[in-house]
């Protein structure tokens, strides 16, 4: 019922939002009756205001149409590589002219970057998409709004995200032999899953992988985030976040968490800071700062972009991340496309190096929380793990702006590039043998103390 008064709601606020839009056009052009007014930079300001605050956000473009490498501009086109009920692989394909710059695209590895599914659209990474096409061939996983899909398209679990990924990764090593894996935030949890289960099958695993500012462990330095999901129960995320699809929408009947009520929390994580900030764009439009006011639109085209996340996922989430901790405590078991449950189990790991990244400032994923897959993987030699703290930044810092263009990305470049080659694959006799090398360490180990 909530979903279908905020859908009323909004409808009749579009009008409003229109005429909002037409008298800041009305106010704000020189040559206009109305823009003579001593008060019509004000007033023009007012209404673009107001129409911001009204209007509907839909899903953002990418919009990369082209990056630079050592002075040759490279060309992008961008296109869906396998298109999934849920959730669709878009790769980012690049062309050149210049014959030197094409030799060197060809040779370079190929990454997978898995998006959150966890509110905002995959284009929140687009600063990290930008940078990687300098030096990687890139895919992304573009996850679909759930009011979007039909019922007849099924259920969509946290299992089905984990199959999903597997999925992609051997689409990309049947393509290249193999491919490097970078999980931002939320996914960090399901492509370690996804990668331990291809380990423990003796599959052949990434080259690498990369976790950013994820829930490994929840446990440790909770945030505001992480104590909501924790101290409520299962049974009140169902009752109270959980809404049917409105009639409306092609996924109708479909139970979601509404993007609605995911966007009412960001803001109220912080609402003087965007009370501030929709007053300073005020400011700037009657000051006529034009690239002030057009990097606050930008920011907030993305941030008030959000989808709804299909109930079942969302409540496996809350359950296997937040409260139960299936994969610190080695109690996960996920079902495979066999319809088999699969323990997951990230010691079984062997060769794919992992890095993880934090940023000191981090109020969604506290500190500790992704370092703690090196902690699990303990089949992974030393040499291959790397952990960064990045000073000063907060949880965005770490995959978009200057912080992550300067600081993160040339660390995440070089990883990749000093593992791109090495063996990958997790054959029970590499098991067996280096787990009998990790306890013969033990022994050792103990008897020095």
């Amino acid at each position: 019922m909530l979903y279908q008064i905020y859908e009323t709601q909004r409808s009749m606020m579009e009008p409003f939002a229109d005429f909002a839009q037409a008298a800041s056009k009305l106010y704000g052009n020189p040559v206009s009756p109305f823009g003579q007014n001593p008060f019509a930079q004000r007033v023009a300001a007012s209404y673009d205001l107001a129409y911001r605050l009204w209007k509907d956000y839909e899903k953002p473009a990418f919009g990369i149409n082209a990056v630079e490498r050592d002075g040759v501009e490279i060309a992008i086109h961008e296109r869906i590589e396998i298109d999934k009920p849920f959730c669709e692989l878009r790769r980012f394909k690049r062309f050149t002219d210049d014959a030197a710059t094409l030799d060197q695209l060809k040779e370079q590895p190929a990454v997978l970057i898995v998006a959150p599914l966890s509110g905002h659209y995959a284009t929140l990474l687009r600063d990290t998409v930008r940078t990687m096409l300098r030096d990687h061939k890139v895919y992304i996983t573009d996850w679909k709004n759930a009011r979007t899909v039909p019922l007849d398209q099924g259920e969509f679990h946290l299992d089905d995200y984990v199959g999903y990924v597997q999925e992609f990764i051997r689409h990309l090593q049947k393509t290249y032999g193999n491919c490097h894996v970078v999980s931002v935030c939320q996914p960090t949890v399901p492509v370690l899953a996804a990668v331990s289960l291809m380990a423990t099958r003796g599959e052949t695993t990434p080259l690498t992988m990369t976790m950013m500012g994820g829930p490994i462990d929840a446990r440790k330095s909770p945030t505001a985030v992480n104590n909501l999901a924790m101290n409520k129960s299962y049974e009140w995320f169902e009752n109270n976040v959980i809404y049917p699809v409105p009639t409306r929408f092609p996924g109708a009947g479909r139970r979601v968490y509404p993007g609605f009520m995911q966007h009412t929390g960001f803001v109220a994580m912080n609402p003087d800071r965007h009370m501030t900030s929709h007053y300073d764009y005020f400011k700037q439009l009657i000051a006529g700062d034009d690239a002030s006011a057009e990097a606050h639109r930008k920011f907030y085209d993305e941030y008030n972009a959000v989808l709804d996340m299909d109930a079942d996922y969302y409540l496996d989430t809350i359950r296997t991340v937040f409260q139960e901790f299936s994969l610190v405590h080695g109690t996960w078991d996920v079902i495979s496309d066999d319809g088999e449950l699969e323990r997951v189990r990230p010691e079984d790991i062997l060769t794919t190096a992992s890095l993880t990244i934090e940023g000191e400032l981090d109020d969604i994923s506290g500190s500790g929380q992704t370092e703690a897959a090196h902690g699990l993987c303990t089949g992974v030699p030393k040499a291959r793990q790397k952990h960064l703290e990045v000073q000063g930044a907060g949880h965005y810092g770490i995959f978009s702006g200057r912080r992550w263009r300067d600081v993160v990305y040339p660390q995440v470049r070089d990883f990749i590039l000093q593992f791109n080659e090495g063996p990958s694959v997790n054959t029970p006799d590499q098991r067996e043998a280096e787990g009998a090398k990790a306890r013969a360490a033990a022994r050792k180990s103990s008897r020095a103390k």
